[in-house]
């Protein structure tokens, strides 16, 4: 089983930052897509960004997803917080790059990010 942990979640103002973060264990950092989604209360998970290798795609441009080899750390920059970021962002690992949740089979717990307006 592969431990996925996710921190830097918090509440903070529309326009904030925030700064995620996601330990994972090797050989997945090195050798796995890995990503984040994000869930709503009462919706589906939804595709925040994912990165493999040197590609990487995010669904927002505000998001940036980055890495740290050294630390085994994948990050999620959230810039200009708006109410609807509201949701609980999971860090994911899977063979692909990819959209779908589905394709993820390793997710972490999840933290929790509030942005009030």
């Amino acid at each position: 089983q592969v431990q996925l942990v996710e921190s830097g979640g918090g509440s903070v103002q529309a326009g904030a930052s925030l700064k995620l973060a996601c330990v994972a264990p090797e050989p997945t950092f090195s050798t796995r897509a890995m990503g984040w989604f994000r869930q709503a209360q009462g919706k589906d998970r939804e595709f925040v960004a994912v990165r493999l290798w040197s590609s990487e795609t995010t669904s927002d441009p505000r998001f940036t997803i980055s890495r740290d080899n050294a630390k085994k750390t994948l990050y999620l920059q959230m810039d200009r917080l708006k109410a609807e970021d509201t949701a609980v962002y999971y860090c994911v690992a899977g063979p692909h790059l990819s959209r779908d949740p589905s394709q993820f089979p390793y997710w972490g717990q999840g933290t929790q990010v509030t942005v009030s307006s």
